[in-house]
């Protein structure tokens, strides 16, 4: 009993410091997009909680020990915080109680999950409304009160208001130059998304800071941005009307950084091994610039995610494959 307090406690311990760093990068998002950021977060939170108390009481089993070791909370905030701000209320509740349901407790609870239970809510809503999804504010947003309409009124936002990001306009770009897109497309910024660059240097700042706390380990963030890097790197041709983008484009563009740092490191549907974490990483980064580039969806972290988990067996396996001694 008391071995597993001290499991409970060290997991609390880690989920507040996690939500703690992605405050950096929580106010910068509020900083471009105004009060939606928080509105996703309040639903989101609002659905994980009541979907993972709903559960826990069908299956019989004590409420506090799970409801308060933050796991929930965590996932409801990524998840939340990948969402488009302002998107319709009962899109974010769906992809709350999703993720919690299918992608938790269906498994067994904490510890058990093999999905990333926020990228599995994420998927089914990108899936399911497409449209919906589309959705991202082209400036900071509107005042809370508009907030709030937009969100429960379920109409749609005005033309004017939204915009394609830098990572669906380039997608879909077929004659225009980079220099012309940065120069011109309002989406675009100095090297990546306009004020997304700031968002994804608040998360790396946020990321660093669970480095340092010994929260997360260097493996699969490194392994995610160095093949996302390289890949980028490689299949870049310079400003030219079919490029691709810069590696500095992709890395400061999306939720790089938070998938870098916040959604791949999650413990139990990623690796586990330092070298598999490598390779986990790796394949995300590789996987994210492949449907950024080739995919029917802008990011594509999401989805790269949820392919690497279920590779995670055969890389703990490759990986310890390597490591045995051979037999002489």
């Amino acid at each position: 009993m008391p071995a597993l307090e001290a499991v409970d406690d060290r997991l609390q311990q880690a989920m507040k410091l996690v939500l703690l760093a992605t405050l950096p990068g929580m106010l910068a998002a509020f900083w471009l997009y105004g009060w939606g950021v928080l509105i996703n977060l309040i639903l989101a939170a609002a659905a994980a909680l009541a979907a993972e108390a709903a559960v826990v009481h069908w299956r019989k089993r004590p409420l506090r020990p799970t409801l308060s070791d933050g796991s929930a909370l965590v996932t409801a905030t990524l998840l939340a915080l990948a969402l488009p701000p302002y998107c319709p209320w009962w899109l974010t509740l769906s992809a709350g109680v999703f993720a919690m349901i299918f992608g938790k407790h269906l498994y067994g609870g904490v510890g058990s999950n093999p999905f990333n239970p926020a990228m599995l809510g994420f998927a089914l809503v990108l899936v399911a409304f497409p449209q919906a999804m589309t959705q991202w504010p082209s400036s900071h947003g509107m005042d809370l009160s508009s907030g709030l309409q937009q969100v429960f009124g379920g109409g749609l936002a005005p033309d004017a208001w939204v915009q394609a990001t830098a990572l669906d306009s380039l997608r879909i770009n077929r004659s225009l130059t980079m220099d012309e897109l940065f120069a011109g497309n309002p989406a675009f910024g100095h090297f990546g998304g306009r004020g997304v660059e700031w968002v994804n240097l608040a998360f790396l700042a946020g990321g660093l800071f669970l480095l340092q706390r010994r929260v997360i380990s260097w493996h699969a963030p490194v392994g995610m941005l160095a093949s996302l890097f390289i890949i980028s790197l490689l299949c870049w041709n310079g400003s030219g009307s079919d490029s691709h983008g810069s590696p500095l484009f992709h890395l400061l563009t999306g939720a790089t950084m938070l998938g870098a740092f916040f959604i791949i490191t999650e413990p139990v549907s990623g690796a586990r091994s330092p070298g598999a974490k490598l390779l986990f990483g790796a394949g995300v980064g590789l996987l994210t610039y492949l449907i950024r580039t080739w995919g029917g969806y802008p990011d594509g972290i999401a989805f790269a995610v949820l392919l690497m988990n279920l590779c995670v067996p055969a890389l703990e396996r490759f990986i310890a494959a390597r490591q045995q001694p051979e037999v002489s």
